[in-house]
C-alpha cells in the first residue's frame, strides 16, 4: 500500500464533519458575517461546547471568559476559529482510531506537545497566523494511528526506533514512505487548507534551502517531542540540528522555553481534548 491507499481507507471510516467544510466555505465568501458562523457552529451543542473550552484554554490565553462563539469568533478570528474545529475533529479521530499496535499514550502527548512547540517556535521565528501551526503540529503523525489501525503489525515493527535509527527513518526503511505523508494525503481529501498541509509534507525534506520558515519549524518541534517522549533515549544535542535553529534565529534558549512551554501545557490541552480515552479503563 501506499500513503495516499492508506489515507482513502481512513476517510472511507471517519469522515471530516460537514460543518468544518461549511466553515472553510464561508470563509472564502468576503460578505460572510460572525452571526453566519455562528450558526453553523451552534447547531451542535458537543462543537459549541468544545470549541469554547478550546477557546478559554492555554492555547489562546485570553484574559476574560469566552463563553459565546459570537464572541469568540470576534475576538479570535474565523481562521482560528476554523483550526480550533480542526483540534476539535483530531480528538475524535484519535479516539476512532484507538488501538493496542502502538502506544497510544506516547503518542497522544507527542501529537499535543508538537503541537504547542510548533506554535511557540513559530513566535520565536516571526511567523503570522500561529494558530494554523499548533494545528500542523498536533495532526502531522496521524498517519501513524491510520497504519495502526490497518496493518497494525507494521506500526509495530516501527515502533521499534532509536538514537540511532530515528522514526521517520524507520518508517521510511520499513513502509517506502513516512506517518506524516499519510496525514499530507488525508488532510488533502478533506479538502483542509494547504497552507496546513504544505509543512507537514515538506518537513522531512526540511534542510532544503526551497524550504520555508513553517516546515523548518514543524521539523523542530517534532525532534522537541521525540525527546519529550523518552529523554533517557534521545537528547536536544543529538536530535537538534543546529544549523536550522540558525537559520530561523533560534537559540538553545528558546529551543529549551519552547519545550517548557510544550511540556507545561501539555496535560491541560489534552484534559480538554479528552484524551483519557486511551486508558484501559
Amino acid at each position: 500500500m501506499n500513503a495516499y491507499e492508506y489515507a482513502i481507507k481512513a476517510n472511507g471510516s471517519f469522515a471530516l464533519p460537514d460543518a468544518c467544510f461549511k466553515v472553510e466555505s464561508l470563509m472564502e465568501q468576503e460578505d460572510s458575517t460572525i452571526e453566519d458562523f455562528a450558526n453553523v457552529i451552534s447547531v451542535d451543542p458537543s462543537m459549541t461546547s468544545r470549541l469554547l473550552q478550546i477557546a478559554n484554554s492555554a492555547v489562546y490565553s485570553f484574559p476574560g471568559e469566552i463563553s459565546t462563539i459570537s464572541r469568540a469568533i470576534t475576538i479570535i478570528g474565523t481562521q482560528a476559529i476554523y483550526n480550533m474545529m480542526l483540534v476539535d475533529v483530531a480528538a475524535s479521530a484519535f479516539k476512532h482510531f484507538s488501538n493496542q499496535a502502538i502506544d497510544l499514550k506516547r503518542f497522544w502527548r507527542m501529537s499535543v506537545f508538537c503541537g504547542l512547540a510548533t506554535k511557540n517556535l513559530a513566535i520565536k521565528a516571526g511567523i503570522r497566523d500561529i494558530e494554523r501551526l499548533f494545528v500542523a503540529g498536533l495532526l502531522q503523525n496521524f498517519g501513524e494511528l491510520i497504519v495502526a489501525k490497518v496493518t497494525p503489525e507494521l506500526a509495530t515493527q516501527c515502533e521499534a526506533y532509536n538514537a540511532e535509527l530515528l522514526p521517520w527513518s524507520l518508517q521510511q526503511q520499513i513502509l517506502n514512505f513516512t506517518y506524516t505523508d499519510i496525514t499530507a494525503e488525508l488532510l488533502k481529501i478533506w479538502q483542509i487548507p494547504e497552507k496546513i498541509i504544505l509543512p507537514i509534507k515538506h518537513y522531512n525534506q526540511a534542510h532544503s534551502i526551497q524550504i520555508n520558515k513553517d516546515v523548518k519549524v514543524l521539523y523542530l518541534a517534532s525532534r522537541l517531542a521525540l525527546v519529550d517522549s523518552d529523554p533517557e533515549k534521545f537528547t536536544y544535542n543529538e536530535t537538534i540540528d543546529q544549523s536550522m535553529c540558525a537559520s530561523l534565529s533560534i537559540t538553545s534558549e528558546d529551543l529549551e522555553a519552547a519545550a517548557e512551554f510544550a511540556g507545561k501545557e501539555a496535560e491541560s490541552i489534552l484534559a480538554i481534548m479528552d484524551a483519557k480515552f486511551f486508558s484501559p479503563n
